[in-house]
């Protein structure tokens, strides 16, 4: 199914950008030909000039496109993301999230809040972890808040029967059932044509089962804002079972706004 979306994602950038190309080389042939031939009217020159400005533009659009369906799929593979296993404090650590995100979020006009104990020492791999919060954020940031609304955003961390436990909510628009159901497969985005992989939430599932030993959930309901819930242990596993993509029954059960 991944290959099979991959194909189809980057066929339409890069068979534009070859259409665009082929077109350019007949302006160039043709252009040249009436040059040869002494027959090249000023009007002819202004409209080579936008013809081959407009290809050029196709060629770079769709490349850098397609540059980027290719450096998300990339993201994909867990072995590309694995970075170095380290001892380190969760609080500090989400600080950096936070940090990372300021930008982004001034942009948004949205709230960033995170709460986490100051004594939750992990040993895992931060990279990972950190691309996971990430993405989740970015998530939220592109898809939970209608124009216009201004929105929060928390995270909040906790020790529960021996697991770190992760919540990232929202309270905006919420999803549907069937968009709760499909969040994390690949490739499926609701903002499809604005600049949205679908491939954030797939990555996001990937590197907490196959490398973080952990799990992750989604509470959602139209109008009542997400709730992403991570459970994962305070010190990885040598050797990670890996998990299925979560079911319906698993991956959504109602929603509560963050309080």
């Amino acid at each position: 199914q991944l290959v099979a979306g991959v194909a189809h994602e980057i066929n339409t950038p890069v068979g534009v950008a070859i259409t665009a190309a082929t077109h350019l080389q007949d302006l160039s042939s043709e252009g040249n030909a009436k040059i040869a031939e002494n027959r090249l009217t000023r009007a002819d020159l202004v409209r080579w000039k936008d013809d081959v400005e407009e290809a050029a533009r196709l060629i770079s659009s769709s490349l850098t496109r397609a540059g980027a369906l290719i450096a998300s799929f990339k993201q994909v593979s867990v072995d590309q993301a694995s970075g170095q296993r380290r001892r380190f404090q969760l609080r500090a650590f989400l600080g950096e999230v936070q940090t990372t995100m300021l930008a982004s979020i001034k942009r948004s006009r949205h709230q960033l809040d995170i709460q986490c104990p100051k004594d939750i020492e992990m040993d895992s791999f931060p990279g990972p972890l950190f691309q996971v919060l990430t993405n989740l954020i970015n998530n939220a940031l592109v898809h939970a808040f209608a124009d216009q609304q201004e929105g929060r955003i928390l995270v909040v961390a906790a020790v529960q029967n021996g697991l770190l436990e992760l919540t990232i909510s929202d309270d905006g628009r919420g999803m549907d059932a069937e968009t709760a159901r499909r969040a994390f497969d690949p490739f499926f985005t609701t903002r499809r044509g604005s600049g949205g992989s679908g491939l954030g939430l797939h990555v996001v599932h990937n590197l907490l089962t196959q490398l973080l030993a952990g799990e992750i959930t989604l509470k959602t309901a139209p109008n009542l804002g997400a709730a992403f819930i991570i459970r994962m242990p305070l010190q990885t596993p040598e050797q990670v079972e890996i998990c299925p993509i979560p079911t319906a029954d698993a991956q959504f059960a109602g929603a509560s706004k963050p309080s």
